[in-house]
């Protein structure tokens, strides 16, 4: 068996996952409010999927960009990962869908520190400890 999913398999994957995401009790509001047409959002993070896991090199955007202005949490990332992680073991190989799990595991803790938000778990800031400031 082949180290890697095939393009379909991480198509079929992503067009499954955002069918979950959509009615997903609190992901589906923030995504639905963000994406005006699905099919092309699919496209697009089949695009994303296959260059990061095959190297196609067809995805042309910037996740942190494209991800800043929306009212992201930590606990958005902790229940995107569950969902991916479900739908993926569901649809592949156990070899294929972990590596789809180390891949979304690095991503999502790089957009959570370039938006600034703490890991799980953690009530402060990537950033560095906080600081009380004194009057005077």
């Amino acid at each position: 068996m082949s180290t890697q999913p095939t393009h379909e398999q991480i198509q079929a994957l992503v067009d499954r996952f955002y069918d979950r995401i959509q009615v997903h009790p609190t992901l589906g509001p923030v995504f639905n409010a963000a994406v005006d047409d699905w099919d092309e959002h699919k496209r697009l993070l089949t695009s994303f999927w296959t260059s990061v896991v095959l190297r196609a090199g067809t995805y042309r955007g910037n996740p942190m960009a494209a991800h800043r202005p929306h009212p992201i949490t930590t606990e958005h990332f902790v229940q995107w990962l569950a969902l991916w992680r479900a739908t993926a073991d569901e649809m592949l190989a156990p070899e294929h869908a972990e590596l789809l799990h180390e891949y979304a595991n690095r991503i999502g803790r790089s957009l959570r520190y370039g938006l600034g938000l703490p890991e799980p778990g953690e009530a402060r800031s990537p950033f560095g400890p906080a600081v009380t400031l004194r009057d005077g």
